[in-house]
């Protein structure tokens, strides 16, 4: 388990990397490589617990079933990585409904809290690589 959290946690820095390349020129784009950094985030977390899953939607139920419900993550924070979930979905299949600059400058940020959070939590597993 801890080589598959790091894989995810190495896919979660180069998303949010390239999120924050993309947001001048491809906001949609930029939502959502920073819904990949925090869903590999997630998943990297989990994946130390042993768990693992496979559909997304199983990863936004157990951040809220194992994350925030438990009290080891805020409301917040589940509420920052289900509006992640949103825009990603806007962004890669809105059709005519794309994301703004600005709303994807807030999905990297929510983004890189998540990471944050995930690093905090088990910062030998997780490096800090990208502030």
């Amino acid at each position: 388990m801890m080589e598959t959290a790091r894989v995810f946690w190495e896919r979660a820095i180069t998303a949010l990397h390239s999120a924050n390349l993309l947001i001048p020129t491809d906001p949609d784009g930029a939502a959502s490589r920073a819904y990949y950094a925090a869903f590999n985030a997630v998943s990297a977390l989990l994946a130390l617990e042993g768990k693992s899953f496979k559909k997304h939607s199983a990863v936004d139920s157990a951040v809220h079933r194992d994350l925030v419900r438990t009290g080891r993550w805020p409301v917040e924070l589940g509420k920052k990585f289900s509006s992640l979930v949103e825009s990603r979905a806007t962004g890669d299949y809105g059709n005519d409904q794309h994301i703004s600059n600005e709303l994807a400058e807030i999905s990297l940020q929510s983004a890189r809290r998540i990471l944050e959070v995930v690093h905090k939590e088990n910062p030998e597993v997780f490096p800090a690589d990208f502030r």
